[in-house]
């Protein structure tokens, strides 16, 4: 990801989030030495992004979105493996999540990534709706 990306990242945030993330945040992780964000396109245009985080032993997917319009094509996947093997790289023993109880889609991307259900948050979103956190394990990842 890269300041250009930044008008077609945040007309898919704020589509996809309520609230959405600020431009100032992007900005920030693209600027953060321990930030690691990342686009992929489809043709050209940008499709989805993420935003992982890795400090020390544990890394953090900060945000993954993928537009509408390109759900289903495996472009989540794509974005979680960058993920795991940029934190693997990192030197991470876990990669940690936090998603909405209603996100019962990206839950069950999660599991069938090896993610695992891991402490509850209540009433973490707008003090209305649970945040599950999540996490896996990368002690045994192979590095290619």
């Amino acid at each position: 990801m890269t300041l250009t990306d930044l008008d077609d990242v945040i007309k898919i945030e704020q589509l996809c989030y309520s609230p959405p993330w600020k431009k100032e945040h992007f900005i920030h992780e693209i600027h953060s030495p321990v930030s690691f964000p990342f686009v992929v396109t489809v043709n050209g245009l940008l499709a989805g992004y993420l935003c992982l985080m890795s400090l020390f032993e544990e890394a953090q997917i900060m945000n993954i979105t993928v537009a509408d319009q390109y759900r289903g094509r495996g472009l989540a996947h794509i974005l979680i493996d960058f993920a795991i093997k940029t934190a693997t790289e990192k030197g991470a023993d876990n990669l940690v999540l936090e998603v909405r109880e209603s996100n019962t889609a990206a839950i069950s991307l999660y599991e069938k990534n090896g993610f695992i259900r891991y402490f509850v948050r209540k009433k973490y979103y707008e003090g209305l709706e649970d945040a599950i956190l999540m996490e896996k394990s990368l002690k045994n990842q192979v590095q290619e």
